[in-house]
């Protein structure tokens, strides 16, 4: 066992600025997923772009994405930690300036792929820095630290994303990663020890995983990320893509269980405690990521949002969470780390199904008591789970332990953004079915909305024959917003429900210091 030179050690003031670094990075990379999204608008305008051709501009960073964090476990071994980080940095960064340079839709594309995937190298290795980096009396702080790049960043995104567009221009949703990215190449260079390229390791790859990893978990982030956009599997593409995937995947786990040094090791599967939190970790994903995909939607399709005001609201789930977080790790030392993490996941139920009881007149200010009851309950769910998740990995599965569970929130965040989607479109239209065919019973009061609307419209100078034509379109629109908010309330209600799973999956966990 070689022993780290003085400075190196675990817990050290390097250390801790190695962690930090780790940690910016991390950030960076979660929020570039959300703040495009409330400027996709002008991005499509500027790039001559359809609206259903911009959303390749999201999907292309996602799927890179996915492709690297599994990846990210093998280089960082072979490469070491250090000369991975700092070149994926200085990739992330110049990707970053290409994407601002971007001249049309295919090179956005292909800038924000390399975006993605050298972003996503960031994420998991934050999480085993502070594994591997930080004394197990520390490792709360340090999850409590990833907590906010986790669940922050995210919040946060579409409100800077659009105050910067609207202030300056979009461009500067990726200029802004250069003077933090700048800053972290320092305090990486500075805080990891230098070490030399492991050749047997980068020699002995794993090519096979490699391949039907990059296929299979490409193949299935475009599915979910574009399915619902193009009808499922109504669409030639989705029905290939989703068969492309669903073999890949299969022959992915397969390999891995067999090879001996696998790219991920996927064997930590089979303890119990780090399944239920891998469990735990899919969920969060799944309702961090819903939800903050829902209520923009709600709040630009029902009330006429923009997206600085979407972002105004937005970032109530995010910055309340920062007066909690720092009494979190006093909280561990006392209380159990399960109950701590069901609490969070209740509290989070809660806050979904606060807001599943909307009307017409539910709006942003409306919306922020459940925004400030999900920001409190998040910090409960990510240091917990983080230190439940890893308290019985052994040092050399660190890296696939921070691949699998990244690689499963991330998974569960686009689950989580497919199931929204559809589910509100669905429904939508069976509340509309159903409110068109109760509409007979309630005639009179129809009629009468009708005849005052007509009405209203004559006297503000419309004809009779223009006044009915308008009356029918609005009052075709109030049902049709009707049937959207009973559709929200049904999702939110859905999302609360799901998140108790999780509740029961942490509870299920054994208590620290009993090994499954």
């Amino acid at each position: 066992m070689t022993v780290s030179p003085q400075g190196y050690e675990r817990g050290s003031r390097r250390a801790w600025i190695a962690v930090f670094g780790g940690l910016i990075g991390a950030f960076m990379a979660i929020l570039d997923i959300q703040i495009t999204n409330a400027s996709m608008k002008e991005i499509q305008g500027s790039l001559g772009a359809t609206l259903e051709e911009g959303s390749w501009i999201a999907t292309a960073y996602l799927v890179a994405e996915m492709i690297a964090i599994p990846l990210s476990g093998w280089l960082s071994q072979g490469l070491s930690v250090r000369r991975y980080l700092l070149w994926t940095t200085t990739a992330f960064i110049g990707a970053s300036i290409l994407c601002s340079m971007s001249w049309n839709l295919e090179s956005m594309i292909a800038f924000r792929a390399m975006q993605g995937f050298f972003g996503g190298a960031l994420i998991p290795l934050a999480f085993r820095l502070i594994l591997e980096f930080l004394p197990d009396d520390k490792r709360a702080v340090g999850m409590a630290l990833f907590g906010v790049t986790a669940t922050f960043a995210p919040s946060i995104g579409p409100t800077l994303g659009g105050w910067l567009t609207e202030q300056f221009s979009w461009h500067y949703l990726f200029y802004i990663n250069v003077p933090p990215g700048l800053l972290v190449m320092a305090m990486l260079a500075y805080g990891l020890e230098k070490k030399p390229v492991v050749w047997d390791k980068l020699k002995n790859m794993d090519l096979s995983g490699i391949i039907t990893m990059a296929l299979g978990m490409g193949c299935l982030e475009v599915v979910l990320e574009e399915g619902n956009r193009k009808q499922w599997f109504s669409s030639d593409l989705i029905r290939n893509l989703s068969l492309v995937a669903a073999i890949n995947i299969a022959l992915f786990i397969y390999i891995q269980l067999k090879k001996k040094e696998p790219l991920v090791n996927l064997r930590l599967l089979r303890h119990r405690d780090f399944a239920l939190s891998t469990l735990a970790y899919f969920l969060l994903g799944m309702a961090l990521f819903g939800a903050i995909y829902l209520i923009p939607l709600y709040l630009s399709q029902i009330h006429d949002y923009s997206p600085l005001e979407i972002g105004e609201v937005i970032m109530w789930m995010g910055f309340p969470q920062l007066l909690v977080l720092p009494f979190i790790p006093k909280l561990m030392e006392r209380f159990d780390g399960r109950y701590m993490a069901a609490f969070g996941f209740a509290m989070f139920s809660l806050s979904f199904y606060m807001n599943s009881h909307m009307t017409v007149d539910y709006a942003g200010h409306q919306m922020i008591a459940s925004q400030v009851v999900r920001a409190l309950g998040q910090p409960f769910i990510l240091v917990p789970i983080g230190i439940i998740a890893t308290m019985h990995i052994k040092p050399h599965e660190n890296a696939s332990a921070s691949t699998v569970l990244n690689v499963m929130r991330n998974l569960g965040g686009a689950c989580g953004i497919a199931l929204v989607a559809t589910m509100t479109d669905n429904l939508s239209r069976e509340h509309l079915a159903h409110i068109k065919e109760t509409l007979p019973a309630v005639s009179s009061l129809a009629n009468d909305y009708f005849t005052q609307t007509t009405n209203v419209l004559i006297q503000a100078g419309s004809d009779p024959v223009t006044a009915s034509a308008q009356a029918h379109a609005m009052l075709s629109q109030t049902m049709t917003q009707q049937a959207y908010i009973q559709a929200y309330n049904d999702v939110f209600y859905m999302l609360a429900a799901l998140l108790l799973i999780a509740v029961v999956s942490v509870l299920l966990i054994r208590k620290p210091g009993n090994k499954a």
